[in-house]
């Protein structure tokens, strides 16, 4: 599993949460016991979503909000470029992200006041900023609850991880985790879903055939436990995916034709996305991908220019086109964020400097369903060290991808102990972005 620390480390708490996951999402048969998916209103033309995760947190003065007129301790080395769209320019190192600038939206001036790495993930994986008192879910958990899900499918796929679960939903809203990104020319197998080992499926039929005689041994047991209430349900949702050909083809990238997977290269965050666009085609709602390793304390351009910015440029340019290829963008939303920015004055921790947190400016980005795409919403001050005018928060961002989904951030859930809450208790949609 490919956890990338940042300079907050791993908790001990973060730790258990992970391995617990990744337990849960990997046994087949104990994730199908986890999983179920409720209603959402069915005017929503939008089916899956997308969710970028770039924990560390992008500088967003050298990515999607430069600043070339900055003193030079601010603007730092990276120069804007043109894109597509008149009137928007991106850092000169996401070329392929400036060719498609059409197909999403970017949001400057966001805002908020949790500068540590914990606390700024929870809040932006959720849309709802952290309370000691409660484990909000995330939003895979939340579209895994809203949208009905066809039962040899997983609803909610994450790769290759995530620190983010289904909060006070219940583990059975949480991921099937990969734990695995794709290599290139490699076959890509999920451990559970694909049968490893050269295990036949007759040898599944007679452990199903076990299976069953075991529940009618432990029949009166059932009765008095809620866990074990909805195994011969959920085994048999486990069963119909390990036998399900439509599961294993949609991990299968090497079934996309070479012409379509050329774009996305040999990276393995870029075959990731090529995985996300597989299996929003094959039906899965939701898919998170993870990118980390942008805690740039020191070495911020050479780290940037060198490695992360190449990766996300290819990776998600690939994504949208691919979509848009694959006549999909329109029904799928994509949602790209870190925790937060990065500060616009440039530290003195290496030769060359460095960013350090900054959640009082940052950027996201969204596309896809639902999205008014080609456009640039909100704006930072002059040396992007916060809002020009009032800003957003990740709560109104969270809003607005949750509307383009059709599902109302409203609307009340209750904890385990009938406590109600809201999917989202804070942010309003951003118009501007929707259509």
């Amino acid at each position: 599993m490919a956890i990338h620390k940042t300079c907050d480390g791993l908790s001990r708490r973060d730790a258990i949460r992970v391995g617990a996951i990744g337990a849960t999402g990997l046994s087949l048969a104990s994730y199908m016991k986890l999983a179920d998916a409720g209603m959402v209103d069915d005017r929503a033309k939008t089916k899956s979503a997308i969710f970028i995760d770039l924990p560390g947190g992008p500088s967003h003065m050298d990515t999607f909000d430069l600043k070339p007129n900055a003193p030079k301790e601010y603007r730092g080395e990276f120069n804007p470029i043109k894109t597509n769209v008149s009137g928007i320019e991106i850092s000169e190192h996401l070329p392929k992200m400036a060719k498609c600038a059409d197909k999403y939206a970017i949001i400057r001036g966001i805002t908020h006041s949790l500068a540590a790495h914990p606390l700024g993930q929870q809040y932006v994986n959720t849309g709802n900023r952290p309370l000691p008192s409660l484990q909000f879910p995330c939003f895979g958990s939340v579209v895994s609850k809203e949208l009905p899900n066809d039962p040899d499918l997983p609803p909610f796929v994450s790769i290759p991880n995530t620190r983010h679960g289904a909060g006070y939903l219940g583990v059975k809203y949480s991921p099937l985790i990969t734990n695995s990104t794709p290599r290139a020319g490699r076959p890509f197998n999920v451990r559970g879903i694909s049968l490893a080992g050269g295990l036949k499926l007759a040898e599944i039929e007679k452990r199903h055939s076990l299976l069953r005689d075991l529940d009618q041994t432990f029949k009166g047991v059932e009765k008095d436990n809620q866990l074990l209430d909805g195994l011969d349900r959920f085994s048999r949702q486990a069963y119909a995916m390990i036998s399900s050909r439509r599961a294993r083809n949609a991990f299968d990238i090497s079934k996309e034709s070479p012409a379509f997977a050329k774009k996305f290269g040999n990276d393995p965050f870029a075959l990731s996305c090529l995985l996300a666009t597989r299996l929003v085609e094959s039906g899965i709602r939701f898919v998170s991908i993870t990118l980390g390793g942008w805690d740039t304390h020191q070495d911020n351009f050479t780290r940037l220019k060198t490695n992360l910015l190449p990766k996300l440029d290819t990776g998600v340019s690939a994504l949208l086109t691919g979509l848009e290829e694959k006549g999909l963008l329109d029904s799928t939303s994509v949602f790209m964020t870190g925790e937060f920015g990065r500060t616009p004055k440039i530290n003195s921790r290496s030769a060359e400097g460095g960013r350090d947190h900054y959640s009082r400016c940052m950027f996201m980005m969204l596309a896809g369903g639902g999205i008014k795409t080609g456009q640039v919403v909100g704006e930072s001050d002059a040396k992007a060290q916060g809002p020009k005018n009032e800003g957003f928060s990740p709560d109104d961002v969270a809003a607005t991808f949750y509307q383009s989904l059709g599902i109302d951030h409203e609307k009340e859930y209750h904890t385990a102990t009938g406590r109600p809450v809201m999917i989202v208790r804070n942010g309003k949609p951003i118009k501007k972005l929707l259509s």
